[in-house]
């Protein structure tokens, strides 16, 4: 049986509308978070020579969306170099385009029975079909990424994952922000103007979360920057996701940024004129005078973990996260050409402040409303200059899956 707190199991009930939804100067920066297990010395090893281990993963969409799949495709790749240095062979069974409907439970079925020793279910929408499956399969690791519920039941061989991207999204708005800063003092907008677009999928929990830490990274260094929100209802609609970028630039919004799963917003507003910070991947190939960074979960890191875990006969953590000190959560180069000056050495100095717990994303003084999933009326939060709110504290009891819902002030949704 796996331990329960009656915290998570509230949590849990405030989390079902979750998300389906990761150094410096290379590629990609990195900030410290204590939550993700490492392997035991003993487990280190284990693992014989040679051992080949057979994986199923089970995704949305596919790598041609550059976005959300790509992205978990591009962690399966290097967390397959990084196992074979260890002498750990993955052999990959891929599932792509299955839908969050029963064709994900035919999908987990089957990976079964072709002798898949894990199963990893990438999108949010999944995890209710895994969990009809994984008790009928007690031998095999069931992984549902970006959820929660895997972590409660009652079953050993079910586990969720996640990543602190909240990290790098408020370093993305801290990019995104000096941005808006530097049009303001050149004189290109009035203080007023420094609007933000936000395109997102749906309005639950982990969205919230995510555009709330940009907007927070955005306003510590453009303090009258405020935000207008779109959702598009869908995890991936292109066309969808296009028309909401360009309907927010065309409302005034001088950023546009994006919790969805295609390049199309970056595309759109680069057409308007607009800047943008993307998720997922580096978005400066699409739209190179207009994309200003992007971040994005690196899962090679999980990935690694929990193949080697599993193995090496070691028990998978119920619930997992990790941040930037990681590798978990990434920012993609900086595009230097339409940054804001000293903008890398600004992003630099908030890692480091991030790092050593001088500042925390949610870090008050802010005020929200919003209604908790089953709840019958709104709620009022605040949060006093020196307090924050401690998202995704696995090590503090809470679960990985983000929880913020309340809409603070200076961002209004449509």
């Amino acid at each position: 049986m796996k331990k329960k707190y009656l915290s998570l199991l509230l949590a849990g009930a405030l989390s079902l509308s979750l998300a389906a939804c990761g150094g410096q100067g290379a590629e990609e920066s990195k900030t410290p978070e204590a939550s993700a297990p490492a392997p035991s010395a003993a487990a280190e090893s284990a693992a014989p020579e040679g051992k080949t281990i057979k994986v199923g993963m089970i995704n949305i969409g596919d790598e041609n969306d550059q976005g959300y799949t790509y992205n978990f495709m591009r962690g399966k790749e290097e967390a397959t170099k990084l196992l074979a240095d260890q002498g750990i062979n993955v052999e990959w069974v891929v599932k792509n385009n299955i839908n969050e409907d029963s064709s994900c439970e035919d999908a987990n079925i089957e990976l079964a029975d072709e002798g898949c020793e894990l199963i990893i279910n990438t999108s949010y929408g999944f995890e209710p079909f895994m969990l009809k499956v994984a008790p009928d399969y007690k031998d095999i690791q069931f992984v549902s990424c970006t959820n929660m519920m895997s972590a409660l039941d009652d079953l050993d061989n079910t586990h969720n994952a996640f990543a602190n991207i909240f990290e790098g999204r408020y370093l993305a708005g801290v990019v995104g922000g000096m941005k808006l800063q530097q049009m303001i003092d050149e004189g290109e907008i009035k203080e007023d103007e420094a609007l933000i677009g936000y395109v997102g999928a749906f309005p639950y929990s982990e969205v919230v979360s995510g555009f709330t830490s940009f907007y927070l990274g955005a306003k510590s260094v453009c303090p009258s920057a405020t935000m207008r929100v779109k959702y598009v209802n869908s995890w991936s609609d292109a066309p969808k996701e296009a028309n909401a970028a360009s309907a927010l630039a065309d409302e005034g919004c001088k950023l546009i940024s994006q919790h969805s799963d295609n390049t199309t917003p970056a595309t759109s507003a680069q057409s308007a004129g607009a800047f943008h910070c993307g998720y997922n991947n580096d978005m400066t190939g699409v739209a190179p005078d207009a994309s200003l960074v992007s971040t994005r979960i690196d899962w090679s890191v999980y990935f690694e973990y929990c193949i080697k875990t599993v193995a090496e006969g070691g028990q998978l953590a119920s619930d997992w996260t990790a941040g930037m000190g990681e590798g978990a959560v990434v920012l993609t180069q900086l595009n230097e050409k339409i940054a804001a000056p000293g903008t890398a050495e600004k992003v630099a100095e908030v890692e480091k402040q991030i790092a050593d717990g001088t500042i925390h994303p949610f870090q008050g003084p802010w005020t929200g409303i919003g209604t908790a999933f089953g709840a019958d009326a709104p709620d009022t939060k605040t949060m006093a200059e020196g307090e924050f709110y401690d998202e995704s504290n696995v090590a503090a009891g809470a679960p990985s899956a983000p929880q913020f819902y309340w809409i603070i002030d200076g961002i209004t949704e449509e």
